[in-house]
């Protein structure tokens, strides 16, 4: 049997009340309500690369008092594929926060996206573009003011500022 290197074996968290997973480990990535992009990216990516889920290879989905909800990967001790997988993507993970660049920066895109247009007025979309010094091309700052996300995008130093 499989000895995961990096990865643990669930053990019951003090004052726990719920479903036991003795027979796991702990794919080392989870999620909850307030997630930031890269915790999903990550979370979704390792799941995805583990072919998501089955019989050996499961979402834990827990309710939390501080949270809400939080959920995490369990592997089945049997599944030796899944947890050398687990354990090989826990290895990059020390070496580099992100599993693939391609999901979080499409994540990070989506929400900045989000925040600009649902979450600022078109004065605080001037404020924050006067701010940031972005006076160049009327065409792009009025669509920006308008809530168009690629306008502003285009016009500001640093877009993921908005979200972090």
């Amino acid at each position: 049997m499989y000895q995961p290197e990096r990865l643990e074996r669930w053990t019951m968290p003090r004052d726990y009340c719920g479903a036991t997973w003795p027979e796991c480990y702990s794919a080392g990535v989870g999620r909850s309500r307030d997630s930031d992009c890269l915790e999903e990216s990550n979370f979704q990516s390792m799941l995805a690369e583990l072919g998501g889920e089955s019989d050996t290879v499961m979402v834990i989905r827990e309710s939390h008092w501080a949270v809400g909800w939080v959920e995490w990967l369990a592997i089945h001790e049997s599944d030796e594929k899944s947890l050398r997988a687990a354990d090989a993507m826990q290895g990059r993970l020390e070496d580099y926060p992100i599993l693939d660049e391609d999901d979080l920066s499409s994540r990070e895109w989506e929400e900045c996206e989000r925040v600009w247009s649902d979450c600022y007025s078109d004065r605080e979309r001037v404020r924050y573009l006067r701010e940031h010094r972005c006076t160049e091309g009327f065409r792009d700052l009025r669509a920006a003011v308008g809530g168009d996300w690629s306008a502003a995008c285009s016009l500001l130093p640093s877009p993921s500022d908005l979200i972090h």
